[in-house]
């Protein structure tokens, strides 16, 4: 199925943001980095959620903002994109920005993960928050 979202939640209040217009953006990133966006489902959570989420699946032992679940085939991106809320709130407040526009920032770093970005490797962070800053630059004019 082409562009199919899911917006869930475990344990927290969904957030209140445009969701037609995020998902006219995640399209259009995929878009340009030419991918077509297939079934995606946001899971927004609370930290003791991600990190359950994380020791189960991944035997990591910490908390982290984001984790991704690729089903990707192809040029057709999908996923399962879990969003810790707590930890982006945390992390708009380390790097002085606001809650949405981190939320912003963790929604469509997800959606370049699906892309084939990454950013554990050796120099691949700057490439990733280079795709995130020219991705924000794009949701305002939607």
């Amino acid at each position: 199925m082409i562009n199919s979202f899911q917006w869930l939640s475990r344990g927290v209040e969904m957030p209140g943001i445009d969701y037609a217009q995020i998902e006219r953006w995640i399209i259009r990133v995929a878009r340009e980095h030419n991918r077509i966006v297939g079934e995606v489902a946001y899971i927004f959570c609370d930290d003791e959620e991600i990190l359950r989420v994380n020791r189960q699946f991944l035997q990591h032992d910490y908390y982290t903002d984001i984790i991704t679940f690729d089903n990707t085939r192809g040029r057709l991106i999908g996923g399962d994109i879990f969003v810790s809320l707590d930890t982006v709130a945390s992390n708009a407040e380390a790097v002085g920005t606001t809650y949405d526009s981190e939320l912003r920032r963790v929604i469509i770093h997800g959606i370049l993960h699906l892309c084939g970005i990454n950013d554990k490797g050796p120099g691949e962070r700057e490439v990733m928050e280079a795709h995130e800053d020219a991705a924000l630059q794009i949701i305002d004019s939607l």
